[in-house]
């Protein structure tokens, strides 16, 4: 839960009861309560919100995705579909290299 070990748990409790004190902590705890479930309900919201604007084109849409980090994870760093389906098809997707003395194909027109 958020990287927070028990023994981490433990000393907040314990600097909780002694700055709110036994009395106001359980009334804290409630107003915590709440203020975390209308965060939580805003943030339902405007997901919801937001795909309903973007429109059909977009119900696939994963507000995750939209995360720098996880961008990369997805388009980047793992596999595609076309080297998944070059490894059953038995074929190898790295590019072949020359035989010496070879020249490479270049494209007059593109340079």
């Amino acid at each position: 839960m958020f990287g927070i070990g028990p023994l981490e748990l433990v000393v907040i409790a314990i600097v909780a009861v002694l700055v709110f004190g036994p009395d106001r902590l359980p009334e804290f705890a409630r107003t915590a309560k709440h203020v975390l479930s209308q965060v939580r309900r805003m943030v339902s919201n405007a997901q919801s919100d937001l795909r309903d604007e973007l429109g059909p084109e977009f119900a696939d849409l994963e507000l995750q995705d939209l995360n720098p980090r996880n961008f990369v994870r997805k388009h980047l760093l793992e596999t595609g579909d076309d080297k998944l389906e070059a490894e059953a098809a038995g074929g190898d997707s790295t590019p072949k290299r020359l035989p010496v003395g070879q020249k490479p194909p270049v494209d007059l027109e593109s340079t």
